[in-house]
């Protein structure tokens, strides 16, 4: 029997590309007309990264909350787990993440967003951005169906996504990127593995929000 060193990620994942990213399909296809709903808690996050401050930060807070848990729900333990063993760990890792959005949200001191004035400001509303609006063209441009979007609050890669641009402007402590940075890792990963054209996206945001945060902190949190 093989050491398990000797083993390689393609040995790990039993499935393919087309598998993979068909799950997406299905899942829009049966949930739908929830997405438009979840298009809706976008873009509330997205008005509340615009206006910043105190009320905003801790609405923010409560719908990324619900976007965790439903993905970890739906997502991984409904769709994913069919074809890979490891989702019920991913569904608790995302779990937790909601978790401590709850606890964030339900702190007596508001966890403040920053104005999304200047560099720092400009760049997490990017990153929301792409995540929000950008996300689903990613299936049309690689080929695949517009039913097979990947959507946030939805698919697990748009919602890190736009989480980081929350975690950016909320000049949060590390704790509550640890998960969301593992995902990028764990993600980028199995896609570079599948070959997938977009298996980029998700690095280089999280390599441009956790750059802007230290920096920021570096430099004793001027933005």
């Amino acid at each position: 029997m093989s050491e398990w060193w000797t083993y390689r990620l393609s040995d790990l994942l039993m499935f393919s590309k087309a598998t993979y990213f068909r799950l997406f399909e299905l899942q829009n296809l049966a949930l739908w007309p929830f997405q438009l709903l979840a298009l809706g808690i976008g873009i509330a996050l997205l008005i509340c990264l615009v206006q910043g401050g105190a009320r905003s930060g801790r609405t923010a807070a409560l719908l990324l909350a619900l976007a965790w848990l439903h993905v970890a729900w739906n997502y991984f333990e409904q769709r994913y787990a069919t074809i890979n063993t490891g989702a019920p760990y991913f569904a608790l890792g995302f779990a937790l993440q909601a978790v401590l959005l709850l606890w964030l949200a339900s702190r007596k001191k508001e966890p403040r967003l920053v104005e999304p004035a200047g560099t720092l400001g400009k760049l997490g509303l990017a990153i929301a951005v792409i995540a929000l609006l950008g996300y689903p063209l990613l299936a049309p441009l690689g080929g695949r169906p517009w039913t097979g979007a990947e959507l946030f609050g939805l698919a697990p890669d748009p919602t890190v996504a736009l989480s980081l641009s929350a975690l950016l402007l909320w000049r949060s402590g590390p704790l509550l990127w640890i998960v969301p940075l593992l995902w990028c890792a764990i993600s980028t990963a199995t896609l570079v593995e599948l070959r997938a054209g977009q298996a980029w996206v998700l690095p280089v945001l999280a390599a441009l929000a956790a750059g802007a945060r230290l920096l920021t902190a570096v430099r004793g949190g001027r933005g």
